[in-house]
């Protein structure tokens, strides 16, 4: 197996290729959509798929910041080799898709201010630190992980969910229903400002703001629209009543399905709960099963 070659490829599939339970949505939201230019908006946000997928071309000019869940059963293991395979491997995927130029240059201020420009090729774009799953996850999203099972699961994360996602700490008062509202509440916010719906928000809810991020990090590359859980089509149906719309044209597709993903939780008054709005292009997620 040439791995370089096979992560290049699951880059590109990742950026240019929509997922099947994803495509089922959109084509339910056309059908029972009544609003004249929604559903004119969600038509035209399937067309760009077909498009995309067809000519390899990037579902959107913001091609995202590469993230790497590696799943893991206990018979398997991570070599150095191998984590340097998966940050050349996306490198040469950036290239050959091409991905815009996101990369800063110089030193930690200079990036911070972006003083000294852009690198040119998209592959000095370096990913976000690899999270690692193994079978010990009890979270919602939970997988039966053998024991010889390694995956390693590519995410491309877009700006525009980024800049209005949200990790911070509720109060729960021994309310599930409140630790929801909350998250809802901060979801209903951010979709008004996100532009590209409809989208597919992630939520995840656990001990530590790492946790909780990673935890909806596994909700995006785990989820699935066509089986969705009971609190999640909770969240869909009230995040729908918001009336925002595809492309903020109003009617009944503010969102396309939710992803709610419950990790362990401790004694304690709060729970740290993690929120993304995902924009319409995404998730944008493919694997590889070595």
């Amino acid at each position: 197996m040439d791995i370089l070659e096979d992560i290049s490829k699951t880059i590109i599939k990742a950026s240019t290729t929509l997922s099947c339970d994803k495509l089922n949505a959109l084509r339910r939201a056309i059908e029972t959509e009544d609003n004249a230019n929604a559903k004119w908006a969600l038509e035209q946000i399937l067309e760009n798929y077909q498009v995309a997928q067809k000519t390899e071309f990037p579902l959107c000019d913001d091609t995202g910041i590469p993230h790497v869940i590696i799943e893991i059963g206990e018979d398997r293991e991570i070599s150095g080799e191998l984590l340097n395979q998966i940050h050349h491997g996306i490198a040469l995927g950036l290239n050959n898709l091409p991905a815009r130029p996101m990369a800063v240059k110089g030193n930690e201020i200079e990036r911070i201010e972006q003083s000294k420009g852009l690198y040119e090729r998209p592959g000095m774009l370096r990913p976000a630190s690899i999270l690692i799953d193994s079978a010990n996850d009890e979270s919602t999203y939970r997988r039966d992980i053998s024991s010889d099972t390694l995956n390693l699961h590519f995410l491309l994360e877009g700006g525009g969910p980024e800049i209005r996602a949200k990790t911070y700490r509720v109060y729960h008062k021994r309310s599930f229903e409140n630790v929801v509202d909350a998250a809802c509440g901060w979801l209903e916010e951010s979709l008004k400002m996100l532009g590209c719906t409809p989208s597919i928000p992630a939520i995840g809810i656990g001990r530590t703001h790492f946790e909780a991020t990673s935890l909806l990090l596994k909700s995006i590359a785990y989820g699935n629209l066509d089986c969705q859980s009971e609190h999640e089509r909770f969240i869909t149906d009230r995040l729908n009543q918001t009336g925002i719309g595809p492309l903020g044209f109003g009617g009944k597709t503010t969102v396309l399905g939710t992803y709610l993903n419950i990790g362990n939780q401790r004694a304690s008054g709060v729970r740290i709960v993690s929120v993304r709005p995902s924009c319409f292009v995404e998730p944008r997620v493919a694997t590889i099963k070595l």
